[in-house]
C-alpha cells in the first residue's frame, strides 16, 4: 500500500504534537496508534466492489446446527411474571424446564 509506505517516513512524534494541538488537548494511545499504522497493523480496508459482493446475514458456518428455533406461545400472565422476575434468561430457563418435562415423559408427542 502506498500510504503505509509513506507512513514509514514520518516523525511520528510530531505528527502526534500537530493532531493533539489541532485537537486542543493531549490524546491518550495516539502516538501507540500511531505507530501501530506505521507498522502496517490497521483494519482491512474493503473495496466498494469488494462491499457490493458480500452476502447478507452471518457467514456460513457461523450459527449452530441445533439453534433455537423462534416461536410464539401463550402462557398465564403470573406464570410468565414468575420467569421474568427472575432475571435476565428466563427464556432458557422456560426451555430447561418443558425440556425437563419432555425427559421425564409429562409431556409426549
Amino acid at each position: 500500500m502506498k500510504s503505509l509506505e509513506k507512513m514509514k517516513g514520518l516523525n511520528l512524534e510530531k505528527v502526534a504534537k500537530a493532531i493533539e494541538a489541532d485537537a486542543g488537548e493531549s490524546l491518550p494511545g495516539l502516538r501507540e496508534a500511531l505507530a501501530e499504522a506505521r507498522a502496517g497493523k490497521v483494519a482491512a480496508v474493503h473495496t466498494p466492489e469488494q462491499i457490493v459482493a458480500r452476502k447478507r446475514g452471518r457467514p456460513a458456518g457461523t450459527v449452530k446446527d441445533d439453534a433455537k428455533v423462534p416461536t410464539t406461545i401463550r402462557v398465564d400472565a403470573d406464570v410468565l411474571a414468575v420467569f421474568k422476575a427472575s432475571g435476565k434468561g428466563w427464556q432458557t430457563r422456560v426451555n430447561e424446564v418443558l425440556r425437563d418435562a419432555v425427559a421425564s415423559g409429562k409431556v409426549h408427542a
